[in-house]
């Protein structure tokens, strides 16, 4: 008896986990409803964003970090030049935590990652930097001009 009970309650939490897998949105579902969220290098997979979004990384020792507050603050200043260019802001503010872009890009304290759609690192910086910044290095990336281009000739 106490066996049949054990079953039962063991399949009914399964049952209630994979419902809320299920129900659940997917990180890019969660990316399209709201591009200026910023998402944990904990919960997500580099290689599900390829040719899809342009990852902005900001690492940082903490989330107090002053050089980390006012980064996210710049990100948060403009969100839709950021949404135009496909960017996807990921954080990592927990070197214990030992994610795989941690260990993938090996930052030292503050440090900002500017990626392309392909997955490649195009840009590391020390320091933060304003989204003016970032946009333009974004718009000089060969991929990001052809979107420009395109666009340009499909506009009447």
């Amino acid at each position: 008896m106490i066996r049949t009970i054990a079953l039962i309650s063991w399949a009914l939490l399964a049952g209630t986990a994979a419902a809320q897998e299920a129900t659940e949105p997917s990180l890019e579902a969660r990316w399209n409803t709201d591009r200026s969220v910023a998402f944990d290098a904990n919960e997500l997979d580099l290689d599900a964003l390829q040719w899809v979004a342009r990852p902005v990384v900001v690492f940082a020792d903490s989330p107090n970090d002053p050089r980390f507050r006012q980064q996210m603050d710049l990100l948060a200043a403009r969100p839709d030049d950021l949404a135009e260019r496909d960017v996807i802001i990921i954080t990592d503010t927990d070197p214990d935590a030992r994610s795989d872009l941690r260990l993938q890009l090996r930052p030292r304290g503050f440090m900002l990652v500017i990626m392309g759609k392909d997955g490649q690192v195009e840009l590391r910086k020390p320091a933060p930097w304003d989204i003016r910044e970032i946009s333009r290095t974004i718009d000089n990336m060969p991929l990001r001009m052809q979107e420009i281009e395109d666009g340009r000739l499909r506009q009447p």
